[in-house]
């Protein structure tokens, strides 16, 4: 076969199945030689030629032992021929070869005899030089010490990517031993692994494009434990022989999860610490117990649990001393809220916000606010669940939510035990563990006090609130050429309630008497000077002064007050005149509405307020006819944060512009329009319309 044939021999044999050849012969260079019976050089390869120098011509035919050997070693090899041609078995060992320049070197042997179809003997010698081979059986012995002694997984996986060799260290990572995976794929022996489609990818990649991949994280669970999560740093070779043919892939392991679970540590760590950074600014935003209980219910999700409720005692909301630690009775709670990661069965199992929920004395939650300690089920098996639930349908909710894992805390202010933090985990599979046990406790040591702020502030609500309500007027009078209506909104801000107030006043003398006023401040001190205010007011009425000289004497009373300003506009009604005298101490104008024309605001002297004293008040007569009205109202109906004073003025006549409503419907009008539900002051509205009067008729 000349040259030329060589590529279609090379495609034969591909075509046959037959592998490329291994490149450690080339490297042992190996050479073959053959004897005849007699001794004599029957055949004699090149390498043979590079190995002892002489050329083929030189070499066939001549005996090899005069030709190979000194004349000292003849004899001897002479007789080991001798030996290995009578059938006695091969011969193997190192032996002096002398080369064709004369030197001497140890050649490493392997002679056997073969047997032609007559009969006829011969002796093959393969033959290479004895200190290549034994710097490759050290390069060879190292390299296998260094695989199986090394702390790194190593693993070589053919063209196909099945494992040819696996390294003790890689069968301890893999828990795996090296029979498991030998001739399989990585997705075949490693199926316990989440992304072993990726890892084969990603030596697919090295294998066709010979680019190292190096340092390539992974974590998932072994084969010997699925329940702890493992990491790994992986990198992937092509390997290849001293031609360049590429044998596989090899790729090394190390085992991380002792830095990587440290890694998680921290990062987990500055997470909690962020959390508590972050409920110190998001909870307790403002005084209103349900909002702070929101606020904290959401800065636990999801990062703490998968589900937060928070619950009051109903004991502390009402007032009374919440249970004693001794206590072993049921538990009333309030739901105030429910904060979820996720759509869950869990969520109904817990009281929906406002709701009034009784837990028995053998319900965790109960446990932990009696004793005043967090209740942990670290692993909530099927029998723990109706100590968690309120009933057996919660409990039963619960275990179709799969709930995994259950938390309580105690939300506990200046010493005293307020309600309650339920914390829930079922789709995370962690456990409540002693660090979560010790962050929840700090929550809910933050959010508690919040809580009791809020509950105080709450109790002063409705404080300012029953007193805003027995103090002002509940149905109005019956007055003489008037028909009176008037509301009364407080503020949607629990600390700022209690100054406005407003009045209607029949007189002996067909006369009535209108006051609207409102104390500066806020909170039950305003509320109080209110209703001193209120009652001096009714009282100086009775005396019939003119609306100066009411305002002058209601001045003298503010400043025996401790700290207290009021605006007041205080309007006097003669149906017998059909006009009304009106002095303002610092208060808005009122408005004017007359049928027929725009509703307008009284140009009168504002005053000064109530309580600075030294300064006359001066009243002013404004003519009044039939159906006109007087619309009297306190700042908080116009004053906003955002908008100019003239602009909610405006506003204001635009909406009492208009015919063929009712006192009571332009009322509701005004609030409606004019008010927002977290508006941060309190109002008070009256208006007054003119009516036809019998001047005849009894007072």
């Amino acid at each position: 076969m000349d040259a030329a044939d060589a590529p279609r021999a090379d495609t034969d044999r591909a075509g046959a199945g037959l592998s490329p050849p291994s490149g450690l012969l080339d490297v042992l260079n190996v050479a073959a030689v053959v004897l005849d019976a007699q001794g004599r050089i029957a055949l004699w390869s090149p390498q043979a030629e590079q190995l002892f120098g002489w050329t083929a011509e030189e070499a066939l035919g001549r005996p090899a032992a005069r030709l190979l050997a000194s004349k000292e070693h003849v004899g001897l090899v002479m007789e080991l021929f001798a030996r290995v041609m009578g059938g006695a078995g091969d011969w193997a060992g190192a032996f002096p070869v002398r080369h064709k320049d004369g030197s001497s070197a140890l050649v490493e042997f392997r002679n056997m005899r073969l047997l032609d179809e007559r009969g006829d003997r011969y002796a093959l010698g393969i033959a290479t030089d004895r200190a290549r081979l034994q710097h490759l059986e050290r390069d060879l012995a190292l390299s296998a010490r260094l695989v199986a002694q090394s702390p790194i997984g190593l693993a070589v996986l053919d063209t196909d990517l099945r494992y040819v060799l696996v390294n003790p260290m890689l069968e301890r990572i893999n828990g795996l031993p090296a029979a498991a995976h030998i001739g399989r794929r990585v997705r075949e022996a490693l199926s316990f692994l989440d992304d072993a489609e990726a890892v084969e990818a990603a030596m697919r990649q090295v294998l066709a494009t010979g680019t190292p991949l190096l340092e390539q994280f992974t974590a998932g669970h072994t084969h010997a434990d699925q329940r702890s999560e493992h990491a790994w740093s992986v990198s992937y070779y092509r390997l290849e022989d001293a031609a360049g043919r590429v044998l596989g892939v090899a790729t090394s392991v190390v085992d991380v999860t002792q830095s990587h679970q440290a890694a998680k540590e921290i990062g987990h760590s500055r997470r909690r610490l962020a959390m508590i950074a972050d409920a110190t600014v998001r909870i307790g935003t403002t005084l209103d117990l349900d909002q702070t209980a929101r606020e904290l219910a959401d800065v636990v999700v999801p990062e703490l649990a998968d589900i937060a409720a928070v619950d009051i005692l109903d004991s502390v909301l009402e007032g009374r001393p919440s249970m004693a630690q001794t206590s072993r009775g049921p538990a009333v709670f309030r739901a105030l809220a429910v904060a979820a990661a996720y759509p869950s069965e869990a969520v109904r199992a817990a009281d929906p916000p406002g709701d009034i929920a009784r837990y028995e004395a053998d319900r965790l939650v109960t446990q932990s606010v009696t004793t005043g300690h967090p209740v942990l089920v670290a692993h909530v098996h099927a029998r723990d669940l109706t100590r968690i639930a309120r009933n057996d349908d919660a409990a039963a909710l619960l275990a179709r939510a799969g709930l995994r894992s259950y938390l309580a805390v105690p939300l506990i202010a200046r010493g005293e035990v307020l309600g309650a933090l339920d914390l829930k985990r079922t789709r995370n599979p962690l456990p409540f563990d002693d660090d979560d046990i010790v962050l929840a406790g700090e929550l809910a040591a933050r959010a508690a006090v919040c809580i009791d702020n809020a509950r105080w502030y709450r109790n002063a609500h409705h404080t300012a609130l029953a007193l805003q309500h027995h103090l002002l007027p509940h149905h109005p009078p019956f007055t003489p050429g008037l028909e009176v209506a008037y509301r009364y909104q407080p503020a949607a801000a629990t600390s700022e309630i209690g100054g406005d107030w407003f009045d209607a006043i029949a007189q002996s003398d067909d006369t009535t008497a209108i006051v609207i006023g409102d104390v500066m401040g806020s909170g039950i001190n305003a509320a109080a000077s209110m209703g001193q205010l209120r009652t001096a007011t009714r009282t100086l009425a009775e005396l019939g002064l003119d609306p100066a000289q009411v305002l002058q004497h209601l001045d003298s009373t503010t400043a025996g007050l401790d700290e207290t300003i009021a605006t007041c506009i205080y309007a006097v009604y003669d149906p017998h005149r059909s006009e009304c005298r009106i002095a303002v101490a610092g208060h808005l104008p009122p408005v004017l509405i007359r049928k027929g024309r725009a509703p307008r605001l009284l140009d009168l002297p504002t005053g000064t307020p109530l309580g600075v004293g030294g300064i006359p008040f001066e009243a002013t007569t404004v003519p009044m006819e039939a159906d006109d009205q007087l619309v009297l109202y306190t700042d908080g109906l116009v004053e906003t944060r955002d908008r100019p004073i003239d602009d909610r003025l405006a506003l204001l006549l635009e909406l009492l512009a208009g015919t063929g409503r009712t006192l009571e419907e332009t009322c509701d009008r005004l609030l409606d329009s004019l008010r927002h539900p977290d508006d941060h002051d309190d109002v008070a509205l009256v208006i007054a319309r003119v009516r036809p009067f019998d001047a005849s008729r009894p007072a």
